[in-house]
């Protein structure tokens, strides 16, 4: 039954995870550490992703101009209108603040280990999603809060240590994993399990230190139960759009 709900065993962990969070959030001086070992499973992930994706293929995603055109568009584009769309429908029932954050929600770019490691489980391209990925999240530093101030009516800041963030803890460990593949990457295709198991803890782990701060926040106690379902309700309604769309528009471009 448990496999019906949930055809990949990943969905029910991460629900643990957030209720983990929720009954034993990360709080005061432990909340530097959590965000060390964070940021250490990622820098290990990319590293690991370097040492085993072939460089042709990381050239071809890098040439996939198709590709990476269309991430950008759909990205900036689609998604920003989507949440702009989910603010306008739930300003009426919820506070603006967050009626408000799902129009930020629209206009950022999905975080570059979510994309690999969801299009690594998935059975996709890897090498593309690293470099599309790296390349929505670089953009987003300067396209993100232009969007937010044109369609917020806010001033939006772009900040240089994001980018230095970006490139010091995403695609410097990618290029060292690159540059040692010759010695590493026998190893690492012989214990395959390995990058699939720190995919999913580099998600939990995020997930896990992230809700912990919306929790030690006090997010159960800002919203009352009905303001709790309009906020599960048009997420779910922004996936299952954003989902579609993308595979709509995969199809249609032949990706």
């Amino acid at each position: 039954m448990l496999s019906r709900i949930f055809p990949d065993r990943f969905v029910p962990i991460l629900f643990a995870t957030i209720l983990l969070a929720s009954l034993l959030p990360v709080r005061g001086a432990a909340v530097p550490i959590a965000q060390g070992v964070s940021t250490a499973a990622i820098i290990f992930l990319f590293f690991l992703n370097g040492v085993r994706l072939p460089r042709h293929e990381v050239l071809q995603g890098i040439r996939h101009w198709k590709l990476q055109g269309s991430a950008l568009a759909f990205c900036f584009g689609f998604m920003a209108l989507l949440g702009l769309a989910a603010q306008a429908a739930t300003a009426p029932l919820l506070p603006a603040t967050l009626a408000l954050g799902f129009l930020f929600l629209g206009i950022l770019p999905s975080t570059v280990q979510s994309a690999t490691a969801a299009s690594s489980l998935a059975g996709g391209n890897v090498a593309a999603s690293v470099v599309a990925a790296a390349l929505l999240n670089l953009s987003g530093v300067a396209l993100s809060p232009l969007l937010f101030a044109l369609l917020a009516g806010s001033a939006g800041e772009i900040h240089g240590e994001a980018v230095l963030r970006i490139v010091s803890i995403l695609l410097l460990p990618f290029v060292a994993g690159q540059l040692v593949q010759r010695w590493l990457r026998p190893w690492v295709l012989a214990h395959r399990g390995l990058a699939t198991f720190m995919d999913r803890t580099a998600i939990a782990i995020a997930v896990y230190v992230a809700f912990s701060a919306a929790v030690v926040a006090g997010i159960w106690g800002l919203l009352d139960g009905r303001e709790i379902a309009v906020v599960f309700a048009a997420v779910a309604a922004l996936l299952a759009l954003s989902f579609g769309g993308a595979w709509a528009l995969g199809g249609l471009l032949k990706l």
